[in-house]
C-alpha cells in the first residue's frame, strides 16, 4: 500500500492523461504498456528484490555490492530530497486551493488568480515577496510529514491504509460526475481516439518510457527501503505486478476525471479542445479550476474533492521521499529516526521558503526538469550497472524466483543489463538535446545553468558523504 501511494502521485493526474493525448491518445497505451513490462515492471523488480535480499536503504544496498557504488545510493537519496522540497510547495498550493474552491475564489479568471495568488515576478533572478499563504501551508505539509513519519513504518501503515483508498475513491467520483456533464464525450474521445500513424515516432516511445520510469517512484531509494520491511518469503514479482499496474490504473483513470471535464469547459465556452488541453501545474490550478466555476450545480464540493484527491495523492510521495532519505541517514550514523525524521523535515522546510515567493515557480520548474530528466535517469543507469552487471542480473532473479509466484525467464536480465539501461541513455541524450535546441518553456539560459548545477552538486554532496565515517 505504502509503496503504491509512493507511486500513484500529482504526476498521474496531471502529466499521464496529456501525454496520452499527445502522443496517439489510445494508441500510446501499446508503447506504454510495452515500456511498463520493459522497464518499468523489470526495474521495480530490481529495487523490490534488493531492498528485501540486504534489508538496508539505497547507500548500503548499493555498498553491500560494493564499496565504490556507495556514492550512487546517496545521489538517489539526496535527489528524492530535492523533489520532496519543491513537492511540498506544490501540495502547500493545493491546501491552499481546497479552501479557495469553496467559494470559488479565483472567479472568472483563474489564470490572472493564480499569477496573484502566487505573486509571481518576471523573471526567476526576481523572487519577489514570500506569499504568507503558502508559507503556512507549506509549514502545514511538512508538520503533517513529521508527524506521520516519527513512530516509523507502523504509522505509515495506518496512514496509507486511509491515503491510498481516498483519493482514488474520490477519484471515481469526479470521473463519473465529468462523464456526465455536457460535452464529456468529446473530451474522452479527444483524448482516447488511437493515433496509430505516431507509433512510428520514436518521440512517442520516449514519452512512454519517460513516463513509466518517473511515474513508478523508480530510482529514489524509496522502494528499496519500502522494500526492506519485507520478511524474507514475502513475494517480490506480485508486488511489483501490482504496484506497477495500479499506478497505470490510476493514471488512466485520471484521464477519463480530466478530460471529460475539459470536454465540457470547451462546450461550455466555445473553446476547442486542443487549446485549453495542457498538462502539469496549469492544468491543475488554472485549466480545471475555470472547468469547475462553469460546473452548474455543486462547483464547491467538486473543487473541494479535486484539491483533496491531489493532497492525498501527493502526501503518500512527499513522505516516502523523506523516509528514503531517513533511512540512508540512519544507517550511516545511527541517528535515530525521529531525529533524521526532524532534521530532514527542518531543512525541507526552510529549503521549500525560498520557492514560495513570487519566483518560485520559475524554480520548480527548473529543479524538476532537471533532477527528473538527468539526475534521476542516471541514478537507474548506476542501477542497471551495480545489481544487472556487478551483482549479476541472474543472482537476483533467482532470489526472487526462489519467493515469487511468477517466476521470470532470462529475458528479465537482458532487460536490465541491456534494455534498460539504452533507453535511460536515450532519455537523457533526447531531454539534453532538445533542451539545447529550443531552451525549455522560456526559461532564461542562466536559469537553466542553475539547473544544470543543482543536479553536478547533487553528485558531489553524495560522493563527500561516502567519504564521512560512520
Amino acid at each position: 500500500m505504502a509503496a503504491i501511494g509512493s507511486a500513484v502521485g500529482l504526476g498521474n493526474i496531471w502529466r499521464f492523461p496529456y501525454v496520452c493525448y499527445q502522443n496517439g491518445g489510445g494508441a500510446f497505451l501499446i508503447p506504454y504498456f510495452v515500456a511498463l513490462f520493459t522497464v518499468g515492471i523489470p526495474l521495480l523488480v530490481v529495487e523490490f528484490g534488493i531492498g528485501q535480499w540486504f534489508g538496508t536503504a539505497a547507500p548500503n544496498s548499493f555498498k553491500n555490492v560494493n564499496k565504490k557504488w556507495e556514492w550512487a545510493g546517496w545521489w538517489a537519496l539526496i535527489s528524492a530530497f530535492v523533489i520532496s522540497v519543491y513537492y511540498s510547495v506544490i501540495m502547500a498550493w493545493c491546501l491552499c486551493y481546497l479552501f479557495h474552491s469553496l467559494g470559488l475564489v479565483w472567479g472568472e479568471n483563474a489564470s490572472v488568480f493564480f499569477s496573484q495568488f502566487l505573486g509571481k515576478t518576471s523573471s526567476p533572478f526576481v523572487l519577489g515577496g514570500i506569499q504568507p499563504q503558502i508559507l503556512f501551508a507549506l509549514l502545514f505539509v511538512w508538520t503533517s510529514i513529521y508527524l506521520i513519519l516519527y513512530k516509523g513504518v507502523k504509522s505509515i501503515g495506518k496512514i496509507v491504509a486511509i491515503t491510498v483508498p481516498l483519493p482514488t475513491i474520490l477519484l471515481v467520483i469526479i470521473a463519473i460526475r465529468g462523464v456526465t456533464l455536457p460535452g464529456a464525450l468529446d473530451g474522452i474521445t479527444f483524448y482516447l481516439t488511437p493515433h496509430f500513424s505516431k507509433l512510428a515516432s520514436p518521440s512517442v516511445w520516449l514519452a512512454a518510457y519517460a513516463q513509466i520510469f518517473f511515474s513508478l517512484s523508480l530510482a529514489q531509494g524509496i522502494m528499496i527501503v519500502y522494500a526492506s520491511y519485507l520478511k524474507k518469503k514475502d513475494d517480490v514479482t506480485n508486488n511489483a505486478l501490482i504496484v506497477a499496474l495500479a499506478d497505470g490504473g490510476t493514471a488512466f483513470l485520471a484521464g477519463f476525471a480530466v478530460f471529460s471535464v475539459l470536454g465540457y469547459l470547451s462546450y461550455s465556452t466555445g473553446a476547442g479542445i486542443d487549446s485549453i488541453a495542457g498538462s502539469g501545474i496549469g492544468l491543475a490550478f488554472i485549466t480545471y479550476p475555470t472547468a469547475i466555476s462553469h460546473l452548474p450545480v455543486a462547483a464547491s464540493l467538486f473543487g473541494a474533492i479535486f484539491f483533496i484527491a491531489l493532497l492525498t495523492f501527493g502526501i503518500d510521495s512527499a513522505f516516502s521521499m523523506v523516509e528514503s532519505v531517513a533511512g540512508g541517514i540512519w544507517e550511516k550514523w545511527r541517528i535515530s529516526k525521529k531525529k533524521a525524521t526532524f532534521i530532514i523535515c527542518l531543512l525541507g522546510f526552510l529549503m521549500a521558503i525560498p520557492l514560495a515567493t513570487g519566483g518560485g515557480s520559475y524554480w520548480i520548474d527548473v529543479a524538476d526538469h532537471f533532477i527528473s530528466n538527468f539526475g534521476l535517469v542516471f541514478v537507474g543507469l548506476m542501477e542497471c550497472i551495480v545489481f544487472g552487471y556487478i551483482m549479476g542480473a541472474e543472482n537476483i532473479r533467482a532470489h526472487v524466483n526462489r519467493i515469487s509466484d511468477i517466476k521470470l525467464g532470462r529475458w528479465w536480465d537482458y532487460m536490465i543489463k541491456f534494455v534498460s539501461p539504452v533507453i535511460l541513455i536515450f532519455i537523457a541524450v533526447a531531454s539534453l538535446v532538445e533542451m539545447l535546441n529550443n531552451g525549455y518553456e522560456g526559461l532564461p539560459s542562466g536559469a537553466l545553468a542553475v539547473g544544470g548545477v543543482v543536479v553536478v552538486i547533487t553528485l558531489v554532496i553524495s560522493i563527500i558523504i561516502t567519504k564521512v565515517k560512520s
